[in-house]
């Protein structure tokens, strides 16, 4: 029987050696069988890794939003053969990610599963924040539409208040700014907002302050960049 080892990636396009520790860099070369959230970024990050010219021997299975829980089952006999890998297309797999409903298989069969030391974005903004580390809850996307979006980031800043939480979220790159109005529009002045950009990365980006004070920023734009946000009541 295999064991799962979940493999971490950069959270963008530098080198891995800069973000992942030699042991990790030093198991990937013994793996061959990789289940990965999109083949071509996977291929491009293990050839980085160390793996180029090795690629096309390696074998790939896709698992993403998209993956079928028959398909997720179809996964499990790969690892009555083999270790098999797990990549997400950035930063740690299982963690807002479709590989968590692999790793919940292995659990269920017996499976060893081995989680790998590598970058989380979540835990990197919440250092930066200087917000509450001691009590803090990630709460994924928040609705993509604007009057839900606006109804959730109030309940969620109520609950923050009430038990002195940092909350933390993510959203897809392209409307990181209409997000980012809609925090600086409703949550109270007082809030403390930390936006956290390409982290990890040259272009790295950490601020926290009040929405008041980011109000005032009338020329602040995050753009179409990864980014994890974080408030606290």
């Amino acid at each position: 029987m295999g064991k799962l080892y979940l493999i971490p990636c950069p959270l963008g396009d530098n080198d891995p050696a800069e973000v992942l520790p030699r042991s990790v860099l030093e198991l990937i070369p013994r793996l061959n069988v990789f289940v990965v959230e999109e083949i071509r970024t996977a291929r491009r990050f293990l050839s980085k890794a160390g793996l180029k010219g090795h690629i096309d021997s390696l074998e790939f299975h896709e698992l993403n939003e998209h993956t079928t829980a028959a398909g997720v089952e179809a996964l499990l006999p790969l690892l009555d053969i083999s270790d098999v890998g797990l990549i997400s297309e950035a930063g740690l797999p299982a963690v807002a990610d479709p590989g968590a409903s692999l790793v919940a298989l292995c659990h269920r069969n017996g499976i060893e599963v081995v989680p790998l030391v590598g970058p989380s974005s979540l835990m990197l903004a919440l250092m930066a924040s200087g917000l509450d580390g001691q009590s803090f809850a990630f709460r994924g996307y928040l609705p993509a539409k604007t009057d839900e979006r606006r109804t959730a980031l109030k309940a969620v800043e109520r609950q923050s208040a009430q038990q002195h939480q940092s909350e933390i979220f993510i959203e897809t790159p392209y409307r990181n700014d209409s997000l980012f109005a809609d925090m600086t529009e409703i949550l109270s002045p007082t809030t403390r907002i930390c936006v956290a950009a390409d982290l990890t990365l040259p272009t790295q980006f950490i601020r926290t302050d009040t929405a008041e004070r980011w109000k005032r920023a009338k020329d602040f734009t995050i753009g179409k960049r990864p980014c994890v946000f974080i408030i606290l009541a």
